[in-house]
């Protein structure tokens, strides 16, 4: 049976527990009532100030057991130890080629689609990838260029 008090009222996303639920309500708000007492950002989840805290101290613990490499986030270590497994498991649907990234498999499904996300805010130029246009935009030294993003694609 489902519990009807654990499912946003917005979304209707279901959750396990009702702390879950607490959780998730700023994201539908925007309320970021967790700041960092040493910079001016807030964030909606306290595990995001924690991961941002380390930014400042420095502190990286998560520990890679085959080599002598830390990281500050659980997730980087977890993409880290594929380096030592050859694990890839990100694969394409059209090429069937597969990384060990999400985010190189988002690029490479641009080499399919020819999305190209990415546009010089002088020339209007658009690249498939942020280093590209990061690289073009050295091609206009007297302007001030940003990278600006149309779209973002989802793995899921």
């Amino acid at each position: 049976m489902e519990n009807k008090s654990c499912k946003c009222d917005v979304c209707d996303k279901s959750f396990p527990q009702s702390g879950h639920l607490m959780t998730h309500r700023p994201t539908h708000t925007g309320e970021k009532p967790y700041a960092c007492d040493v910079c001016d950002k807030s964030f909606s989840r306290s595990g995001n100030l924690i991961t941002h805290q380390r930014t400042h101290t420095g502190e990286k613990p998560y520990a890679c057991d085959v080599c002598d490499k830390s990281f500050s986030q659980s997730g980087n270590l977890i993409t880290h130890r594929r380096t030592h497994t050859g694990e890839k498991p990100y694969a394409c649907d059209v090429c069937d080629k597969s990384f060990s990234e999400s985010g190189h498999l988002i690029t490479h499904r641009r080499t399919h689609t020819s999305e190209k996300p990415y546009t010089c805010d002088v020339c209007d130029k658009s690249f498939s990838e942020s280093n590209s246009l990061t690289k073009h935009q050295r091609t206009h030294p007297s302007e001030k260029a940003t990278i600006l993003s149309k779209s973002h694609i989802e793995i899921g």
